[in-house]
């Protein structure tokens, strides 16, 4: 049987899981106490009459610790015992993109190297898509990239952050909800280039403030640091103490961020 079986209840894929183990109600229960008197709580013990009512479909959850002993004992990840619930475990990071947060922030750190990224990559039909290419320039659909993909990609200590969709201090260069890559080995602000010769070439960075992140172009004079937004932003620059009131997380060296404006709106609720 596999992990998870869309078409076989819960409970069915449960009893044959702990068949296949060889194990007995009695010895799930007797398993589950060792493991309750461990961690110093009841709420994990799993009783035979609590497993019956679980195989027979009765129709009740598994609370945490319970989720926690039935994934210890019947050798699972916790993870696919969820998906056996009906918990959509995989769409996990596409439902975090889509309610996007209106205040820019890092990305959190993955607990498992199969769990997913969601980034705005193009469509699997796009010809560019089938062919062979570099991955930075398929960042153009909405999809999972799996975070071990992303660790190959940037071994050298790079962040993820996202650009809340309230946040336009750099827009229309980054939108809000634009990913962006952060490499954390640079801290030092740099000026300006003499002569740019593209909207990217002037260093944009990520900040840590006090309550919150920022992106965007920076500035030095004494101890003062400047946040500069786009002249189109329509925001104003602004001023902290450094680093007292902002510290320089790293340089943003990767974006990937959607083009098509009215799947902005919407995502805004415009």
């Amino acid at each position: 049987m596999k992990p998870h079986d869309p078409g076989t209840p819960a409970g069915t894929q449960l009893r044959l899981k702990r068949k296949s183990l060889g194990l007995k109600m009695r010895d799930v229960e007797s398993l589950s106490a060792d493991i309750a008197e461990k961690r110093g709580n009841s709420d994990f013990v799993l009783s035979r009459s609590w497993l019956a009512d679980l195989e027979n479909e009765t129709g009740h959850l598994p609370s945490l610790p319970k989720l926690y002993s039935l994934s210890s004992i019947y050798k699972m990840r916790w993870t696919d015992m969820a998906k056996i619930f009906g918990v959509p475990i995989q769409d996990l990071g596409k439902d975090q993109a889509s309610y996007g947060a209106p205040r820019t922030h890092l990305l959190p750190e993955p607990e498992d190297d199969d769990e997913q990224l969601t980034l705005p990559l193009r469509l699997r039909n796009d010809p560019e898509v089938q062919q062979t290419n570099l991955l930075y320039k398929l960042a153009a659909i909405w999809g999972g990239v799996p975070i071990s993909l992303l660790r190959q990609l940037n071994p050298d200590n790079c962040l993820y952050g996202f650009i809340g969709l309230s946040d336009y201090t750099l827009s229309p260069l980054l939108r809000p909800g634009t990913f962006v890559e952060i490499d954390v080995n640079q801290r030092k602000i740099m000026p300006a280039p003499p002569h740019s010769e593209g909207p990217f070439d002037r260093p944009i960075y990520f900040l840590e403030l006090r309550e919150e992140f920022a992106c965007g172009w920076c500035e030095m004079k004494g101890d003062r640091l400047f946040l500069l937004a786009h002249p189109n932003s329509g925001r104003e620059t602004r001023q902290f103490l450094h680093p007292q009131e902002a510290e320089i997380v790293g340089r943003v060296t990767g974006i990937a961020m959607g083009i098509d404006k009215d799947a902005e709106r919407r995502r805004l609720g415009r």
